[in-house]
């Protein structure tokens, strides 16, 4: 209740009004614009929110960094340390390790071949600390990360789910071959023309660990032709 009035199903121009009401004892300008601001951002952010009810948690979190100002309103909105592509690396190479890990995953319940098995303990281990890394560059640069998989690598873990046997292990091999050659591109592409420092560095060094799993995954795919 605000002033004898119900706020369960307020309007941001009635909740600007009472807030007006409510300071303009003070005459205080600075705080007025700062309390409307405020409002604002909350009305928004319901809205936001009823609105990415139909994204994946990717598209979520590209939607959320691009709200991020670069270069207006910063000290309101918390801003955002990168750039729109370097924001978009970031959100890419989050959603592709954690795809990684959890095929790995996947791969270790249902393969009986033991190189396999031993590729994907290495894409657990290894993107996992990765994803870690990210993480916490992320926070620096108040970047928005996935916290789960896109509908595109989801739809292909359940797809890789129903299969068994050596059924699975040409698809996934097949899977690692395909994704481990895209996240190579992305990451050297990163490396070379990234505007952060820490993210160019993350990149180069991820690359490298990227070609070790993709000469490994095709040796693999050799021996099963």
């Amino acid at each position: 209740m605000v002033y004898g009035l119900s706020t369960k199903n307020i309007t941001l121009a009635e909740t600007i009004s009472l807030l007006r009401l409510f300071i303009n004892h003070t005459n205080n300008k600075l705080i007025m614009k700062k309390l409307i601001y405020l409002c604002c951002i909350g009305m928004a952010s319901l809205a936001f929110q009823a609105c990415n009810n139909n994204k994946d948690a990717k598209q979520t979190a590209d939607s959320l960094n691009k709200t991020k100002d670069t270069t207006k309103n910063a000290a309101n909105t918390g801003g955002i340390a990168v750039n729109s592509d370097d924001a978009k690396f970031a959100t890419d190479a989050a959603n592709g390790g954690l795809a990684e890990v959890a095929l790995g995953k996947l791969a270790l319940t249902k393969t009986h071949n033991e190189s396999i098995k031993k590729f994907a303990q290495m894409m657990v281990d290894d993107h996992g600390k990765a994803n870690e890394e990210l993480k916490r560059i992320a926070k620096i640069k108040n970047i928005t990360l996935p916290d789960a998989v896109d509908a595109d690598h989801q739809k292909k873990i359940d797809d890789l789910d129903k299969k068994h046997g050596r059924d699975f292990d040409k698809a996934y091999v097949d899977a690692m071959v395909d994704g481990h050659k895209k996240t190579l591109d992305l990451m050297n592409n990163e490396a070379k023309n990234s505007k952060d420092a820490d993210l160019k560095v993350f990149a180069a060094k991820t690359a490298t660990t990227v070609q070790t799993h993709l000469d490994a995954i095709n040796k693999i795919h050799d021996r099963m032709k």
